[in-house]
């Protein structure tokens, strides 16, 4: 530290180190130094799971079409405009119709407002913006007020939350599913997938090689590489209803995908609809809720489960079984203390923890 840094001002109180300006280099090397910073971006960016760059890049072309119409550069992210951008947002349809179809439901709040972190995100990665940390506090503030008047009136906006998949949900699919390759697949797509609580890219990108058997015989094991969060190995032992088992539903899978099945190929493959072969084409993360969906309206269960629901599901199953948070934090991935995970636990348990009981 220099003299001139530990220069003090009138009140006797030592001045902060000065702050320097970057270092500038001849054109040559900052053209080099601009592109390995780009680089650097886009491979972070590539490293993202497919689902996020996806839902991301889905933001940023709603912000695109946003500045459009407001006659806005894309680079003005600011508090004004987001506000603008949310009150735009509000009035436009979940998914923009197609050529003769009329405009669908509108836009859920819970849509704006991760369109509003896709766009913060997108700005400071992609364009560089130095934008503060609260730049969207009035926007989120203005989209909190919009969800009030919506309750008030009654008025509901996108699918709602995933209605949980329980076992006896469970029961009735596998009940009704038939006996061919595409039940055996969707049994142990939906065994699976409830085991692990795993989310619909989870299950689309795992490999053959990721399901393995546990040396000492124990059932499964997971190696979930491809996650939102981050990967984690799932242990899933042996089920007690033998028809309801992911441990022996996998196994039959396996059995139709052959002793010599490559090994890097998709866990959960396509079937053919006519002859029920096989297909090489692995299930993207949209197919996989599509089945779950199928198969649930198949049975004629009271619930309309989603891609998300095996993993709401398995929530609800646990913590009535008296498991504790960590167990399933972990089996599901879930980051330690999170929120999502214990409102789901929570809202199951209203009426287990009740203020009338005792009372009436």
């Amino acid at each position: 530290m220099t003299t001139a840094d530990l220069s003090v001002t009138t009140s006797g109180t030592p001045r902060p180190p000065a702050t320097r300006a970057p270092a500038r280099f001849d054109p040559a090397t900052e053209a080099r130094l601009n592109r390995l910073d780009h680089e650097a971006t886009a491979h972070v960016e590539n490293s993202r799971p497919e689902r996020t760059r996806t839902g991301y890049a889905a933001d940023w072309n709603a912000w695109l079409r946003f500045c459009a119409d407001a006659d806005l550069p894309p680079a003005a992210v600011r508090t004004g405009t987001l506000v603008a951008f949310v009150e735009w947002c509000w009035h436009q349809p979940a998914r923009p119709p197609k050529p003769g179809q009329e405009p669908g439901q509108l836009t859920a709040p819970s849509t704006i407002d991760r369109r509003l972190s896709g766009v913060v995100v997108t700005a400071r990665r992609q364009l560089k913006l130095q934008l503060a940390e609260d730049v969207a506090e009035e926007a989120r503030a203005l989209l909190k007020a919009k969800i009030k008047e919506m309750e008030k009136a009654g008025q509901t906006r996108g699918r709602g939350p995933a209605p949980a998949l329980l076992v006896r949900h469970m029961e009735k699919i596998a009940a009704t599913l038939p006996r061919n390759r595409f039940g055996i697949r969707d049994l142990s797509l939906m065994t699976l997938h409830f085991a692990i609580a795993g989310r619909e890219h989870e299950l689309a990108y795992l490999r053959v090689r990721d399901i393995t058997e546990d040396p000492e015989g124990r059932g499964l094991i997971v190696d979930v590489r491809v996650s939102k969060v981050a990967p984690r190995t799932v242990a899933v032992p042996f089920g007690s209803r033998a028809h309801l088992c992911p441990v022996r539903a996998w196994r039959r899978w396996k059995q139709e995908l052959g002793e010599d099945v490559d090994p890097d190929s998709f866990a959960f493959r396509a079937v053919h609809n006519r002859w029920k072969t096989i297909l090489p084409s692995g299930l993207d993360p949209v197919t996989i809720g599509d089945i779950l969906t199928r198969i649930g309206l198949r049975a004629g269960l009271d619930i309309r489960p989603t891609g998300h629901s095996p993993r709401r599901g398995l929530v609800t199953e646990s913590s009535r079984a008296g498991n504790p948070d960590a167990v399933m934090e972990r089996q599901g991935g879930w980051a330690p203390g999170s929120t999502v995970m214990r409102r789901y636990r929570e809202e199951d348990e209203a009426f287990k923890e009740n203020a009338l009981h005792g009372v009436l």
